[in-house]
């Protein structure tokens, strides 16, 4: 089928052209979480609510989610420069217009264009990866990805915080232009392609289905709020169908076309549980990473920089243990790692719940510093193992709906935490409650939500094998299967 992925593996070394995505990578999911410590500024500048600022974070990653589900088509259809040049185009283009953004709507449609550049790198860095790099050396590869995929985001606020203290919020995007820039030449010069791209026509009808179904599942979810919760149930049900029809859709053109995202890739039982692992990981992640400037600044009164500084240290033992990870997983497969992990994920989440307005500082150093390390043990482990259950034909499509639904998870954790928290202070202050303290109330409840929610990874995890040894579905949907078993 793909004549593309017919690449020979190299060993030794991290290749060229991965050491290339994962720079480039790096420096566009950044910007997916630089505005969560902007949102208090851009209340205050552009005279917009908070409900309304949380979207320059949601609209990103939900863009992303909508466009991700194209890329596993897109990426078979053009060579890996054309596919760089292009996402990195359209980033920088996107960047520009939000620095110089007059008004919210306009900053905005910036995000939006910002993410649709960011949505090609990861499953193009992911693919390319799988690609290239034999199976033995995956795991310590892929820790040196998980700077990317996962630093990046934990980073963005600290790297916000640094710059609001000293400038405006329109530096967060004249400080990355140059940067997004250099990185753009610098890669057009050395990165050589992987593959010869196929032929084949895009199906628009999925592309509607995709995109409208997701953003009107975290748009319905999002205007959930005290009082009548009528028209944001219709619009959610209205994405879910959609979703639905998305589906159907795809395995019909398995059929009788070229589907958008093949869903083969789900009959691996692996890739499957990777899948729900991430998914629900994101989610408690980012709710989390929305909810701590929140607290820190709304209620604890820190400057974005005193902010920035606190949570950087859990984002740098994220990004230095990614590599040992990886290594670690390399020799002794991925359950040491993994289950201790989601076990850490929820005791972090569970430990949030308790903050008060006089929690010492240190223990929400611990506490964040506990949340970004077992983050690191589980992600590199479970995205080796999911993309390993797959044959190479269906690298991009597996990449794809990983980050499809890794935008998806981290949105309707965004959305899910800050309607907890506004519905639950709503409640409070109409009942008599003082401001303060019903919406730190309704921060516990909503760490609470994300703790609970977090159990399913830990479930996930314990499910999970220990190494993807052969791929579990056949390379071409007219094969006869075979029965493949994991170590």
């Amino acid at each position: 089928m793909s004549a593309r992925l017919s690449v020979r593996k190299t060993g030794g070394g991290t290749p060229a052209v991965v050491r290339l995505l994962v720079i480039a990578t790096f420096v566009v999911i950044l910007n997916e979480t630089i505005m969560i410590n902007a949102i208090p500024r851009l209340m205050h500048d552009l005279q917009v609510t908070e409900r309304a600022a949380q979207w320059v974070s949601t609209a990103f990653m939900l863009t992303m989610a909508a466009v991700i589900p194209v890329t596993g088509w897109f990426l078979q259809r053009v060579t890996t420069r054309r596919a760089y040049a292009l996402a990195m185009g359209v980033f920088l283009a996107g960047t520009a217009l939000s620095a110089v953004a007059p008004s919210f709507a306009v900053l905005l449609i910036g995000r939006i264009i910002q993410a649709g550049g960011t949505a090609v790198m990861m499953p193009l860095l992911m693919t390319t990866l799988m690609t290239v790099v034999p199976e033995r050396d995956r795991g310590r590869v892929m820790g040196t990805v998980t700077l990317a995929i996962s630093v990046a985001p934990a980073m963005g606020p600290v790297i916000s915080g640094l710059v609001l203290q000293v400038a405006s919020w329109r530096w967060l995007f004249v400080l990355v232009l140059p940067i997004a820039g250099a990185v753009t030449w610098f890669g057009l010069r050395r990165l050589e392609n992987v593959g010869e791209p196929e032929t084949g026509t895009i199906d628009w009808i999925s592309v509607v289905f995709a995109a409208l179904g997701f953003g009107s599942l975290v748009y319905g979810l999002s205007r959930f709020e005290a009082g009548s919760a009528a028209v944001p149930a219709l619009i959610t049900v209205a994405g879910i169908a959609l979703i639905v029809l998305f589906v159907a859709r795809q395995l019909w053109l398995q059929r009788h076309g070229t589907p958008l995202l093949d869903l083969r890739i789900l009959r691996s039982g692996t890739y499957t549980k990777g899948l729900v692992l991430m998914a629900v990981a994101f989610l408690a992640m980012l709710g989390s990473m929305m909810l701590l400037p929140l607290y820190l600044q709304n209620l604890r009164e820190l400057s974005p920089l005193e902010t920035g500084l606190l949570v950087m240290p859990g984002g740098l033992a994220m990004g230095l243990l990614g590599p040992l990870v990886g290594r670690v997983y390399d020799r002794f497969g991925g359950r040491i790692l993994v289950i201790p992990g989601s076990i850490g994920i929820t005791a972090a989440l569970a430990g949030f719940t308790q903050i008060a307005i006089a929690t010492p500082y240190w223990q929400l150093l611990a506490l964040h510093i506990l949340l970004m390390v077992s983050l690191a043990a589980a992600f590199t482990p479970v995205f080796t193992l999911a993309l390993g259950a797959l044959p190479e034909d269906l690298y991009s499509h597996g990449s794809s709906m990983l980050g499809t639904l890794q935008q998806v998870a981290a949105a309707l954790g965004t959305a899910l935490v800050v309607t907890v928290m506004a519905t639950r202070s709503s409640a409070l202050v109409a009942a008599g409650t003082d401001a303060v303290t019903a919406q730190l109330d309704g921060m516990r409840l909503a760490f609470a939500v994300s703790a609970a929610l977090s159990l399913v990874v830990v479930v996930t995890a314990v499910l999970l094998p220990n190494r993807s040894t052969a791929p579990e579905v056949p390379a071409e949907s007219g094969e006869p299967e075979t029965a493949l078993v994991e170590a």
